[in-house]
């Protein structure tokens, strides 16, 4: 009979809940599947790494409870277990941000730097958009805006953002956002419409943080 007793048990399987986000390369999968469920393929692509490896890095996080996957046809897909993965992802956000000094440059010079106002709560956006007093700009990719987005959100890829300007009201403010509160999509955006003269601020963090809120989420691509 094993000596170790159940809180050590207990223990070791949060160990191993916490070593299976411990690499970069897991988090940014991670921030992925918070968009909706992918295929490894498309994971793979948008965390440029190789299948064989974005395929590993997933399996060691299925086996930790954090995601799960069903095969279709000759693809296999993944999603989030639930919403309490966004939980940890916040805490260990948190934590960097008040006790890592290089979390903290890295905030002060690349993103206070792009935009020091203070982002829009989602409780104030409801409000606004209650009230139509604001465009939604969504800056993620077409398909990741099919899977969900703010109701009556814009999508305008980062990458068209230049071209489309045509397609915004200057005289309503915007409030952008991507996939999260340092998704840096939205912090280009901001950067590149203010320059254009447009009165812009970003959501103080994403679509999985809104929907795990219980707020109301879209699905599909206007037609």
């Amino acid at each position: 009979m094993s000596s170790e007793s159940p809180k050590q048990a207990l223990f070791v399987q949060f160990a191993t809940v916490a070593k299976a986000v411990a690499h970069p390369h897991r988090l940014g999968l991670l921030e992925q599947l918070s968009q909706g469920q992918r295929t490894v393929e498309v994971l793979a692509d948008r965390t440029r790494m190789s299948i064989a490896n974005a395929s590993q890095h997933l399996q060691h996080m299925r086996r930790a409870g954090l995601v799960v996957a069903r095969r279709e046809g000759k693809f296999v897909f993944y999603s989030l277990t639930a919403d309490t993965v966004l939980d940890l992802l916040a805490s260990v956000r948190r934590i960097a941000e008040r006790n890592v000094a290089e979390v903290e440059r890295v905030v002060r010079n690349y993103f206070q730097n792009r935009d020091g106002l203070e982002p829009v709560s989602r409780a104030e956006l409801m409000d606004r958009l209650k009230a139509g007093l604001v465009t939604v700009l969504d800056v993620r990719p077409e398909d990741e805006f099919a899977l969900g987005h703010l109701p009556g959100a814009l999508n305008i890829p980062l990458g068209e953002l230049e071209k489309r300007l045509a397609d915004l009201d200057p005289r309503h403010e915007i409030v952008a956002y991507c996939r999260g509160p340092y998704c840096v999509l939205s912090y280009e955006a901001v950067a590149v419409l203010r320059a254009h003269g447009f009165k812009v601020r970003r959501l103080e963090d994403g679509l999985p943080e809104w929907r795990a809120a219980g707020l109301p989420v879209e699905a599909g691509v206007p037609q």
